[in-house]
């Protein structure tokens, strides 16, 4: 049997460029800085909601809610239009999901964060 060796390849390649950028615990460390920006407006905001306990929250995937869902298709066109894209929850839940992987950079969380506390101040 031939080792599926196009996956080894990319995994080589994933593992290179996580050891260059500081290892594994900056990866971390990163990925805990994003999601706790995010967290930090949701948890402040009336507007935004997280459906997930705090102590059982991701910091990889990261759900909210809108407090009116008639606003979800605005939400999701004025992201669009900004190039933040795939936002759309799950179709079995609703919502919204911002997916802030290893390669997304703080910068694109901020983003979203300062784009979404405009789009509260416009509608709430």
């Amino acid at each position: 049997n031939t080792p599926p060796s196009c996956a080894s390849y990319i995994a080589g390649l994933v593992f290179k460029w996580i050891k260059a950028e500081g290892g594994l615990a900056e990866m971390e460390r990163r990925n805990r800085a994003k999601a706790a920006l995010l967290y930090e407006l949701l948890d402040s905001s009336d507007f935004y909601r997280s459906p997930v306990r705090p102590e059982d929250r991701s910091i990889m995937n990261v759900p909210f809610t809108l407090a009116d869902e008639a606003l979800n298709e605005a939400f999701l066109q004025g992201a669009r239009e900004r190039g933040l894209v795939e936002l759309k929850g799950h179709r079995s839940v609703g919502g919204m999901r911002a997916s802030i992987y290893n390669a997304m950079p703080l910068e694109g969380v901020q983003r979203l964060v300062e784009y979404m506390r405009e789009f509260e101040a416009k509608h709430a």
